[in-house]
This record gives C-alpha cells, structure tokens and sequence, in this order.
C-alpha cells in the first residue's frame, strides 16, 4: 500500500505580480525556481558562517537519531559558540560532542525572550542578514518572523503545520520536503499542530491505520530554491546535506485574528482556539447522557459542523 503522491509544482522567475495574481489564492504549495536571493547563496560557506558572527552563543537541539520527535522530546537541549556549532553541524562524525559521535544538530533561531521576541535574522545575525534579499511578496506590515536555521545532514523534522503563510528559503544544501494539505487532517493522527506519524516513508500501519488516506506531496529543495508553504498545510522536512535556510512567515489574516502572546506563529488563531475550547464543552455535557445517546448525537454534532463549516470547492 502506498500513499497517492503528487509533486510539487515548480515555477521559474516569479514576479511578484505574477505569484500574487496566478500563485498565491491557488492555497497550495510552489517552489520558486530562480529567486533573487542577494548574497548569501553564494558567500555561505562552512567558514564565512562561522567568522560571520563569530562566538555567540546559540541554543541548539541534539539528538542521537536522525528523526527528531517534539512530543516524545527524543533530543536535548544545548549551547555552543555559534561558530563551533557551525563546524560541528557540517561535520558527520565528531570528536567532540555531547552523547555520541554521530549526533545530529539543528538551530531554530529565536528572539532574545522567546516569551516576547519574534526571530529576526536581522536582530539575532545582523552580518548574515546583510547578505539576504527576501522575496517582498508581501506588505511589510504583514512581516512576522524570519527564522535561521541550520541542520546537520539526515535530520527530519516532526511534521507540523503553522497558522502563517511562509517562504522556505534554502541557502545551502538539499531538502526534501513532503507536504499534507489542510483537509488531510483527519488521517494525520495530530496531538495539537504536530502529527503522531514520525517516519513519514514507513509508517507503523497497525497504529495509524489512516495514515495512507493522506494525499502526500513531495517536493526537493536545492540551494537557492524558495517554497510557498501555505497556511495550515502540513510539512515534514528532512536536510538531505548539510542546510542552512531562513523561513519568513508572514500575516495573511487581519492583525486581531493572531494570538498576541504568539512568538513562534504556530498558535491557532484565537477564534479557531475559542471554538475548539466551546467544543470541549459541549462534548463534557454530552457525558451526561448514556452511551448510545452519546453516540446518536455527537454524530449529528459532526453532521452539523460538515454541514456549516466544511468547503466544497476544495480542490
């Protein structure tokens, strides 16, 4: 058994005219061939990086497997200089490390407090952003974050999705990402924005029975190449060579609609949260019933939420 599979769309020499009016209100994801990137897909080597921006330190997750997993938290935290993390980081063996020689690293960069800062390239590696040009697609006060982040090869992060649309920009090395859309949720096996499902290739099928119903789509990122990610479509992420790559999200919804004390942009949106905690509430009073009546009209509560809430133009 396998998965319906479909490739990404790839599109050369987008203007932003173009991908606003023909791209964008499709709500699916596009790689960006021959984006103009300034600099860096050209002065980010191993060595610059590291000189770059010298000994800061950085906090960076370690894990002795390559599939990293953020519900069971099968990684640990720590620090290094930011310029002896980017050596190691390059590196497939070490001869130091903090659990054993083949550990794998990654850096997700974020705000000074990361209870009230965003991640900004240009505040955390103002020398590195100087060497970015980020696709303007978007009104600057739609801007939220940009996200530096760096991996050692064969890393695969969870799948997730993010409540902001964004732009994968991949400076350095080889992605491979496979991409779930929104309506797919239901065969995901999600516990809150990130799905159960860690080996995306060879899922345990007596655990998640579902999973095949999924509609997998595949894409592979080179340096240079810059993906669309829409809003809410789910990604699972592996770094195929060492990566260096910066994502922008941005607010495509009216300001008001995003959690305020959201620093990372993957809080539901306040009204999703609202509904969800409504919901919860109505499925406690449903306790009150006996089982077969409990039955009988939570199915008509999912009949009405089809019926009032579900798309039929999806495509």
């Amino acid at each position: 058994r396998e998965q319906a599979e479909v490739p990404v769309e790839r599109v050369y020499g987008v203007t932003r005219e173009r991908f606003l009016r023909d791209i964008y209100p499709r709500r699916k994801p596009v790689v960006l061939k021959g984006m103009e990137l300034g600099a860096c897909t050209t002065k980010w080597t191993v060595d610059y990086l590291s000189q770059a921006e010298g000994s800061k330190e950085v906090k960076i997750h370690v894990s002795i497997v390559p599939q990293m997993d953020f519900l069971s938290k099968n990684f640990v935290y720590r620090t290094l200089p930011f310029d002896v993390f980017v050596q190691r980081a390059a590196e497939v063996k070490h001869k130091e490390y903090f659990i054993s020689e083949d550990e794998k690293y990654y850096l997700r960069s974020v705000g000074e407090d990361v209870r009230k800062d965003i991640a900004d390239i240009r505040k955390q590696f103002p020398t590195l952003a100087e060497d970015v040009q980020i696709p303007e697609y978007f009104e600057k006060e739609q801007f939220f974050s940009s996200v530096f982040r760096i991996s050692s090869a064969g890393l695969q992060l969870w799948t997730h999705y993010d409540v902001m649309d964004n732009f994968l920009i991949q400076v350095i090395g080889k992605k491979r990402v496979v991409l779930y859309s929104p309506r797919d949720a239901p065969y995901l096996y999600l516990s809150g924005s990130k799905s159960e499902v860690l080996d995306v290739d060879k899922p345990d099928l007596e655990k998640y029975p579902l999973f095949m119903k999924a509609k997998r789509y595949q894409c592979f990122l080179e340096a240079g190449d810059v993906l669309f990610i829409p809003a809410l479509w789910f990604h699972n992420v592996i770094s195929e060579e060492f990566g260096v790559a910066l994502n922008v999200f941005w607010k495509h919804l009216p300001a008001e609609s995003y959690d305020k004390s959201d620093t990372y942009g993957n809080k539901d949106p306040t009204a999703a949260s609202r509904a969800i905690q409504i919901l919860d509430r109505a499925l406690k009073t449903l306790e009150e019933l006996p089982e077969e009546y409990r039955d009988f009209y939570a199915r008509r509560m999912v009949l009405r939420i089809q019926e009032k809430a579900y798309r039929n133009d999806y495509g």
